[in-house]
């Protein structure tokens, strides 16, 4: 990092907003960071490369921040990598190990690191005004970049063609470099094919599509066996979408389709709207289409997620911006601003696929599963507190208090059995007033994340929220993993086939949990409480 950059972070965090930094959650140090970029696995750790403003706590003159981690839950924070300066802010992009030195950065023995970054010209640029594709190579690993001398790779002459995802297709039609990215205004995804990460040529365009009422970010495109069968693998479209989003504001769409090296076609269980939500007239009708939509998250605060290139195994692993554009500059919290979400392990799924609650019933369609990466077998994740064939009659269960510097992981199967709901209390204080509220709903058959009392949530209009999803259960038993850390509520239900992600905001002595059923009774099959740092 240059010595401007250090001159210029701010002073350590003051204590009144330390309680809220994450335990098991990345957060920069002192500055302010938003989409991950560069995700990839390189000798032995996960390198997140991330949008960071080295200058201070909201958004601007974007460059890329660098973390290193060996289990994706402890991260070291290194020198900004890749620096904005008087011509050009560093946007979003991916990293990619060049294996057969097709740049020439590297060898063959020793191949580069390369980045694929969106330039945002400035006015003293003889590009400025527009967005375009550049690279940045390291031959030390990822922890020193140096720009290319050639940049910009590729332009369009736009002002919002930005975001590149850069993998290696083999297939049918050869091996090549392929790049996804958006022409964000216009709700269309972008393909270009190289050999060289340096020459680009158009392949196809994907889109509008479904959710396209704001822009379009931050895409990715990958390939998942379909239930483990490495015979029967589908792609997967990432595409973020800012506004828009199923519970408002900032959030994550997908598709599942086919990819033939040149052109993506989403299967049609895949589409609500073929056309867009903004090609239908009727409010109501383009309501229940954003309900049938896939999400990657149906919570606030989960935006911009994308996947790392070189996992061992072939996993797909993702990572999101664990914020909402709608008050993100606002947190309360200083000189450190906003986190990232729980590494995700993806896979795709037929099981258990139903629609919404008295809708139509959907196409059988593969859907993501996404478990939170948390280190350690689940043995030893889950001791702290353990619960086994308990009734609750109209009655609660006090669970283990959060504990200050760790996060607190629930795990729980329960049979909601005649109960009118089934309620979490999260991060609640003693006298009642505040709480965080997670719900299952028999009868409408919904999982709410309520937050509107968790805390401190008056720094925004738009924060003070309740977020619903569709969860129908299977064989009447309600399955969730919830991992509450700081200022973060993450819930994957049913295996991970519904996730919803909130920030809160809780006050200092706002630390009781329990677990309650309303209205008859519920079965607590197993209950298991385990904490983490």
């Amino acid at each position: 990092m240059s010595s401007r950059l250090d001159a210029a972070r701010p002073e350590t965090a003051p204590a009144v907003t330390t309680r809220f930094r994450p335990a098991i959650h990345f957060a920069a140090r002192d500055t302010w960071l938003n989409d991950p970029n560069g995700l990839v696995f390189h000798n032995g750790l996960y390198h997140l490369f991330f949008q960071n403003n080295p200058y201070g706590s909201v958004w601007g003159n974007m460059s890329w921040g660098h973390a290193t981690s060996r289990d994706l839950l402890h991260w070291t924070e290194h020198p900004v990598a890749i620096a904005c300066d008087e011509t050009e802010d560093i946007f979003s992009g991916s990293v990619v190990v060049d294996h057969g030195n097709t740049s020439g950065f590297g060898t063959a023995d020793e191949p580069a690191l390369v980045a694929i970054y969106t330039s945002a010209f400035k006015a003293p640029s003889e590009h400025g005004g527009t967005q375009a594709q550049s690279l940045a190579y390291s031959t030390d690993g990822g922890m020193t970049w140096r720009k290319y001398t050639a940049n910009p790779v590729l332009t369009r002459n736009s002002a919002n063609f930005r975001d590149p995802k850069v993998f290696r297709y083999e297939g049918g039609q050869g091996a090549f470099w392929v790049m996804v990215a958006v022409e964000a205004q216009q709700q269309k995804v972008v393909l270009y094919r190289s050999d060289d990460l340096k020459s680009w040529d158009f392949l196809s365009d994907f889109g509008p599509a479904n959710a396209d009422s704001g822009e379009w970010e931050c895409p990715d495109l990958f390939p998942l066996p379909v239930d483990g069968d490495p015979d029967t693998v589908k792609w997967v479209l990432i595409v973020n979408i800012n506004p828009g989003a199923v519970a408002g504001g900032s959030g994550g769409q997908y598709f599942v389709g086919q990819f033939n090296g040149a052109r993506f076609v989403p299967d049609a269980g895949s589409l609500a709207a073929p056309a867009g939500l903004s090609s239908i007239a009727d409010a109501g009708a383009r309501s229940a289409a954003l309900q049938q939509c896939l999400w990657l998250d149906w919570g606030r605060d989960c935006y911009a997620s994308v996947s790392f290139s070189e996992v061992p195994d072939g996993r797909r692993i993702i990572i999101g911006w664990m914020n909402n554009w709608d008050y993100a500059n606002e947190l309360p919290t200083a000189p450190w601003r906003s986190s990232m979400t729980l590494a995700r392990e993806l896979s795709l799924s037929t099981a258990g696929r139903t629609a919404v609650a008295g809708s139509a019933p959907l196409l059988q369609q593969p859907v993501l599963i996404q478990q939170p990466v948390l280190a350690g077998p689940p043995a030893e994740a889950m001791g702290t507190f353990e619960l086994r064939d308990s009734e609750l009659r109209d009655s609660a269960v006090r669970l283990p208090d959060a504990v200050p510097g760790s996060a607190h992981i629930i795990e729980a199967e329960i049979r909601p059995g005649n109960a009118g709901r089934v309620d979490f209390l999260l991060h609640g204080s003693s006298d009642g007033r505040e709480g965080t509220v997670l719900s299952y709903h028999p009868g409408s058959a919904t999982l709410t994340l309520d937050r509107r009392h968790s805390g401190d949530t008056g720094f925004h209009t738009k924060f003070a929220s309740a977020e619903s999803a569709p969860l129908v259960l299977e064989d009447g038993i309600l399955k969730l993993l919830v991992v509450v850390d700081h200022c973060s509520v993450e819930v994957f239900a049913q295996g991970g086939r519904v996730v919803l992600t909130d920030l809160i905001f809780p006050e200092a002595g706002s630390r009781e949990n329990r677990l309650s059923a309303e209205g008859g009774t519920a079965t607590i099959l197993k209950l298991a409480v385990s904490t983490r740092s």
